[in-house]
């Protein structure tokens, strides 16, 4: 009877374990491939986007006291920013090309479905601060290679170019191994002396 409750127990908790991993997401759902409109609005967004232009409400910002050599200072003064960024306020300004990089970059802390971004390289909070949102600028900006880039006309005429001629190839080979095999049968299937 034990080793019945024990094991129902332990099915129990199993399945609320894969229940929770389950759960979808809110980002999870982000497509696969983007339209071509899609990838046009990343690139003007991405050219227009800076280390200023990210507003400063955004992040929820808290200092500590910093690490490393700098004697009492780092000891006395909370110098260290850290600066939270939920996902929920940030989805709605970024392209959503740009979420995969987000979701997989170190800052992300799936916990509390945020970014997380600690500075303390400088003596001055401001300065802190300042260097979180330039490293999330610099996360945000390495999603460039997520976007594809626009093609030119010369670009798009030389690839169809391109394409026509290797159809036409592979077209002549496919029609010299015909006449080839076709030569074959007419000398084989023939005449027995």
């Amino acid at each position: 009877m034990l080793a019945t409750k024990a094991a129902i127990c332990a099915a129990s908790r199993l399945n609320l374990v894969r229940a929770r991993s389950t759960v979808a997401h809110p980002l999870s759902k982000v497509p696969e491939s983007f339209s071509d409109q899609d990838q046009a609005d990343a690139r003007k967004w991405l050219a227009s986007f800076t280390a200023d232009t990210i507003p400063r409400k955004l992040g929820q910002v808290s200092f500590s006291k910093s690490s490393g050599p700098g004697g009492q200072n780092v000891n006395k003064v909370n110098s260290k920013a850290t600066v939270r960024f939920q996902m929920k306020d940030l989805t709605p300004i970024i392209p959503a090309i740009l979420y995969a990089q987000l979701l997989a970059s170190k800052y992300y802390a799936a916990n509390s479905h945020s970014l997380v971004i600690h500075a303390d390289g400088s003596r001055k909070q401001a300065d802190n601060v300042h260097e979180c949102f330039k490293k999330l600028w610099l996360l945000i900006e390495a999603g460039k290679t997520a976007v594809k880039g626009e093609t030119s006309p010369e670009q798009v005429a030389r690839v169809k170019n391109l394409q026509r001629r290797e159809n036409e190839a592979r077209l002549r080979a496919k029609k010299t191994h015909s006449n080839k095999k076709s030569a074959r049968k007419g000398f084989a299937g023939g005449s027995h002396f």
